[in-house]
This record gives structure tokens, sequence and C-alpha cells, in this order.
């Protein structure tokens, strides 16, 4: 895949000009769809053309693996380094993530092989218009019914109704999860604590029938870069154990398949001053009109008393407008950041003013989001450290 021009390119500070991910050819959503297409599956259609079927797929996804910081440490990541087109035999190439790129947005993107606009689940916190409170899509809660909240079947499960064996091997903290549940169930959900086991029992069912749809999830690295950075040993340690992993897979992969290592977004390093960490909570300004602040510190969806839409808007622009795009409900959806196509019950989920960093700047709420606020590691808006993911491929 050609990497976008407009990740590259400096770029004025317009919306139109944000580097929108690229959904229906090279975004999360499109991988699962791929490879069920080409096992036949109905429902599904190939997006992300270059892929060669499979029968057995497994997609191996490791929280927090962004394209550039792989690209940053080939020592501590020779065998997935190796996978990079480049290198010998190497493919592998960035896809986009989605927007926000958080992990919620981005596992619903993948389970059910549709963009955020469509799933339902458009940033860390949302607006629950039913209730109007903010709802964490991560923790889910408050609570409220997970059908309702995204009725669209996972690519799993139309895989196991066409025949496909389809097993997900994660921590068995996650087995019933709303999360897991809305985003990734369908076949058979096995939990295993370390990640040597998941790796191992992933192989094994990947064996275990003629089709294969197969997904395992390593956490830990997504957790280090949050506490520490990606610029630290103990980031950089978690990545030479994920390249273990991943090498530990691909030794293993059964005749006739296929392994993808991908990530559900990058990560950048926010530094611990004034300039760089923007905090709504000691700020009027931003405050003024401001019913509910959601989404996180790169990634914010703001909403507005009834009223004063066009004022926080408006406000937001003047105070916040050299470091982030600050785009209205209908200007993000139009521009695609979203999805293509916004289904009626996710619009009003949406912020009525969407705020998208593009500098090295996070808008914190130190007194609401206390444990939030003291991350050092960030992500969630469409800057190529957070929004590019690799895809990696080894095949038997």
């Amino acid at each position: 895949m050609v990497q976008p021009a407009a990740w590259d390119q400096p770029e004025p500070l317009s919306l139109d000009t944000a580097p929108v991910p690229e959904y229906g050819s090279g975004s999360l959503a499109d991988l699962l769809p791929t490879l069920a297409a080409g096992m036949g599956v109905p429902g599904t259609a190939a997006a992300i053309r270059e892929l060669t079927p499979a029968d057995r797929n497994c997609v191996f996804l490791i929280d927090g693996l962004g394209w550039e910081q792989l690209r940053a440490h080939p020592e501590e990541a020779p065998f997935l380094t190796s996978l990079l087109a480049g290198s010998r035999g190497g493919t592998g190439r960035p896809i986009t993530a989605g927007f926000p790129a958080t992990t919620a947005t981005s596992l619903a993107s993948v389970g059910t092989g549709l963009p955020p606009a469509e799933h339902g689940l458009p940033g860390y916190t949302v607006r629950d218009p039913a209730t109007g409170e903010l709802m964490n899509q991560l923790r889910w809660q408050p609570w409220t019914d997970p059908q309702v909240w995204q009725p669209h079947p996972t690519v799993f499960r139309l895989a196991q109704e066409a025949g496909v064996h389809a097993a997900q091997v994660s921590s068995p903290a996650f087995e019933h999860t709303p999360l897991t549940r809305v985003a990734l169930s369908g076949g058979t959900f096995f939990g295993r604590l370390s990640g040597e086991d998941r790796v191992d029992l992933a192989a094994e069912q990947l064996a275990a029938a003629d089709r294969a749809l197969v997904y395992t999830y390593y956490a830990e690295l997504d957790g280090a870069g949050h506490r520490h950075g990606v610029d630290s040993d103990t980031w950089r340690g978690q990545l030479m154990h994920v390249d273990r992993l991943a090498q530990r897979l691909a030794e293993q992969l059964p005749p006739r398949s296929a392994l993808y290592v991908t990530a559900d977004h990058g990560m950048i390093d926010i530094p611990f001053d004034e300039l760089h960490r923007i905090d709504f909570d000691e700020d009027w300004e931003l405050r003024a009109g401001v019913a509910l602040l959601g989404g996180e510190g790169r990634a914010r969806h703001v909403y507005a008393l009834p009223g004063a839409e066009n004022d926080v808007l408006t406000c937001w622009r003047e105070v916040l407008g050299e470091q982030f795009w600050v785009a209205s409900r209908d200007e993000a959806v139009a521009a695609g950041w979203f999805g293509p196509r916004v289904e009626d019950r996710v619009y009003a989920r949406i912020g009525d003013v969407v705020a998208a960093a593009r500098d090295d700047v996070l808008l914190i709420a130190s007194a609401r989001e206390p444990k939030e606020s003291s991350m050092v590691g960030n992500h969630g808006s469409m800057t190529p450290a957070e929004q590019l993911v690799p895809l990696l491929e080894v095949r038997s």
C-alpha cells in the first residue's frame, strides 16, 4: 500500500487537510472483512486488495504498537522489523487505525469490520443521547444495553455462521466484558493469562479446522506506554517481549495459514508542562458554554449547553486553533473523520465540537480525569504517530 501523501506533507491549519483515515481501502475496519471474504464468508468484501486469500487466518493485535514506534526501534524488534517492506521478503506497510485512534473504537472497528460512524463507538467517552450522560466505552460505564449500543454482527459471527472455525484468545478478564460482546464475539473465547500461552493456543486453534479465523491480543505494551512513555526502558522491554511472541506464533503456523500482526493505535509522549498540557478544568474560556467534556486528551468530544454550540466552536478555534483541528459535528462528519456514512443512532454521540490534536499537546482535565491527565504516553488523534499502525504478514 502506498502511504497517503497527506501523512508526509506539511499542512496548513485547515480541516480540509486533516489526514482522514483510509476507510474502505486501508484501515483497521477493512482487515477482517478482507480475510473473511477470502474464505468465502457471505456479507464480507475484500477491501485491502493486496492481501492474498488464505484458508487459515490469524490476527495478532498488539495494543499500542504504532507504525512509527516500530520503525524507530529495530534493535528491540528484530523479527517484526524483518517483516517490513524493504526487508528481505518483507511486505509490511502501514494502515490507518480510524478516528479517534483509541482502543475501544479500534477494537470495535476490527471486530465488526465497520468504521466508527457505523459501529457507534466514536471515542473513549461519548454522550449517550438517551440519558445525557458520558458513556465510557472502554469500561462500559454507566451500563447500557450492549446490543442496543452496537447492533451489527461481528465478522467472527458471520464467519462462524458460514462454517469457519472462529476463535478469540485473550486475557480471561476480557471474556465477559460488554466491549468484547459488541466488538469481538462469535465463535469461541479462550482465556489465557500469559502471552506465550495465548500465541501457542492461537496456533492450535488455527490448525483445528480447514478454515479458521483466529484473533489474539496483547495489552501490556500499551500500559507501559501510558505509564512510562514510548521513550522508556520499560516500553522497550515490552516491545522486545512482543517481538518474541510474534516470532513464536509465526514459527507454529500450520499449513495454508496467514498471520497478520497489527495494532489499535500508536502513541506519543507529552511533556509535563503548561505549554504542552492545557488544563480544561483551569481554563474558563474553554469551559464557557460546555455541558460535558468527552473523548480524551488528544481527541475531544465537546458537548455544548443548548444554544451555545456556535459560541463554543468559535472559542475553541480561537484558543486551540493553532494546535488542534477544531470542527463542528457536521464539519467532522462531512470530512469523513468517523467514516463515510454516519448512522442516525451514532450522530448525536459525536460532540457538538470535535477537537483533534495536531501538535505535541494534550487537553487534560486534571480535576475530573486525574488518572488520564497523569499519563505520559497518549493517543487518539490523526497524526501519523497515533494513526498509522503496522500490517505485517507471515504465511506458511
